[in-house]
């Protein structure tokens, strides 16, 4: 790095912080610097904050996407039948939850979605997706080619995004240094080396759902939901479709987009209060019960708070003609023990 370099990317800080918006190519230019490490840390750190600080346009988001996926991202054949869904939530948000996204995974997958899954370790939360899966069994420390065939063969895997097999470079040296929410929750999150086709992503913001519906159609998703829910009582938000109040939802197919709200109780569900669903703030306790939930035996406020995620899902996958019938392909999938077969599988083939 030369001190020419240095002040320049500093302008383009100078920029953000009076609230300017960079180009596409100027944002692929800044995070193409941070992935390769060019830049001292302390401008790497001041841009991160800054572009949040700001709010994050589509551009900014597609320009950051876009290096970490070219210069940071090992990336997977795709010889992968069928279409291949995500699903995760940004963070960012007030309120810690049960580990919905994890467990409605692998519901969805019982139920026939292929799920290609891309997480890191808890940032601005108590338990992230890969805390939780490798509390419960799953190795989150193996090669690429492990997870590929596990995606193959079981219809579910887990690419750990703070893993050097995965992002051998940048992500995982900054995400460890780090524990704010920043554009590497949206832009590093689609990184996912098996690029999806369809995905159901939750945002802490209300505010980045049109944006991040768009980021997800700009880059190659068909097919795509973006949902910021709400707790009733407190008037908080969360990066999941929530059971205890409504939820703002964006809906894509291609690049046309909808967006409406969506309550419990129009799916069928009663809705509860946050801290029947909430985190308990223990890792293994948030494992055992990860696993009565898969097996039918949890809480029901956790199971069904996992059937309407899950049941987005197949919605959003094409399996389930509406989000309701999805959540009542999930609930027969957890009674009949289909869903805890699927981890039990998963367990054996990513490790």
């Amino acid at each position: 790095m030369n001190n020419e370099s240095i002040q320049n990317f500093g302008g383009q800080i100078q920029r953000l912080i009076r609230g300017e918006a960079l180009t596409r190519q100027e944002t692929y230019e800044m995070f193409r610097e941070v992935m390769l490490n060019e830049q001292p840390d302390l401008q790497q750190g001041a841009f991160l904050g800054a572009l949040v600080a700001k709010g994050e346009t589509v551009d900014e988001i597609a320009g950051a996407w876009e290096a970490i996926n070219q210069f940071d991202t090992v990336h997977v054949a795709n010889d992968i039948s069928g279409p291949v869904v995500e699903n995760s939530g940004t963070g960012m948000d007030k309120l810690n939850t049960f580990n919905v996204s994890s467990a409605a995974a692998i519901v969805a997958a019982a139920c026939g979605a292929t799920m290609a899954r891309h997480g890191a370790r808890a940032l601005s939360s108590f338990c992230g997706t890969v805390d939780i899966m490798e509390a419960v069994g799953i190795n989150v420390e193996c090669e690429i080619g492990t997870v590929e065939k596990s995606i193959k063969e079981a219809g579910i895997g887990l690419f750990n995004g703070m893993s050097g097999h995965i992002h051998p470079g940048a992500l995982g040296r900054i995400l460890s240094q780090i524990r704010f929410g920043s554009t590497l929750n949206i832009a590093a999150s689609l990184a996912n080396p098996c690029q999806p086709s369809i995905g159901l992503r939750g945002v802490g913001n209300e505010n980045l759902l049109m944006p991040s519906a768009q980021v997800m159609s700009q880059i190659g998703y068909s097919q795509g939901m973006v949902v910021h829910g709400f707790d009733a009582a407190s008037g908080d938000g969360m990066d999941e479709i929530s059971l205890c109040g409504e939820t703002k939802v964006v809906e894509f197919t291609g690049k046309t987009f909808k967006e409406y709200t969506l309550t419990p109780e129009e799916v069928g569900l009663t809705r509860v209060s946050l801290p029947e669903i909430a985190t308990t703030n223990d890792l293994q306790q948030e494992a055992e019960r990860f696993k009565k939930v898969l097996a039918g035996n949890g809480p029901t406020a956790c199971i069904d708070f996992t059937c309407l995620n899950a049941g987005a899902i197949l919605y959003i996958a094409g399996i389930s003609d509406s989000i309701k019938d999805g959540v009542a392909r999930s609930k027969e999938a957890i009674s009949n023990g289909s869903a805890h077969e699927k981890l039990e599988l998963w367990k054996r083939l990513q490790n």
